[in-house]
């Protein structure tokens, strides 16, 4: 039998940005990953809307429900019930709901790597570590550092060339740990359990 990441359909709620995720399939023995993301009325995806990258995999949003906007390399694409948007391995993108009510969304990593894990990283963060975050929502400097640093090659903010931002990581993510900063999911090749000074609820609701 599978080993779940997490149990099965736990939502952890992101209020800085109104989008839930949704672990709907919590499994890494895959060749893709996915989960599912609900965006309430006004919300935004992808680091509140702070254009990114994912150098090594396509993104496909699947929109289950409501209406959403891709903006893929300055360009935006609108999808609604039953449509589909791919993002291309490193394109720029953000998303955002513009429907007037929920969305509800299915996004599809095509390549796995361990954006799942990832992921549950950033949402516990939002639930557990509100204090990592500024108040418009956005990661402060030193987690963001330690994240990305040890999810290396999954997700890169746009602009900065990704070289630097991997030197830049790699030099703030000891000083994170000194200053306190933890990550709530450790990668797979460092440990395949969750960091136990951050156990705890997962789930939160709507």
């Amino acid at each position: 039998m599978r080993e779940a990441l997490v149990p099965a359909g736990t939502r952890i709620l992101n209020s800085f940005n109104k989008e839930t995720f949704v672990f709907t399939h919590p499994y890494e023995d895959t060749i893709s990953s996915r989960m599912d993301v609900v965006l309430g009325k006004g919300g935004s995806g992808g680091g509140n809307a702070v254009a990114h990258i994912h150098p090594e995999t396509d993104e496909i949003f699947t929109v289950n429900s409501g209406q959403v906007m891709v903006m893929i390399d300055g360009q935006e694409h609108y999808a609604s019930e039953g449509q589909s948007i791919t993002v291309p391995k490193g394109a720029s993108h953000f998303f955002r709901n513009v429907f007037d009510g929920d969305t509800h969304l299915t996004v599809t990593f095509v390549t796995a790597q361990q954006h799942l894990r990832f992921f549950l990283n950033l949402a516990r963060w939002t639930s557990e570590q509100p204090g990592y975050f500024k108040p418009d929502g956005s990661v402060k400097l030193l987690p963001i550092a330690l994240g990305l640093n040890a999810f290396r090659d999954h997700l890169y903010i746009s602009g900065p060339p990704v070289v630097v931002q991997k030197l830049l990581f790699a030099a703030l993510a000891p000083i994170a740990r000194i200053m306190g900063y933890r990550l709530a999911v450790a990668p797979r090749s460092a440990s395949r359990q969750v960091e136990p000074e951050h156990e705890g609820s997962l789930v939160s609701g709507l």
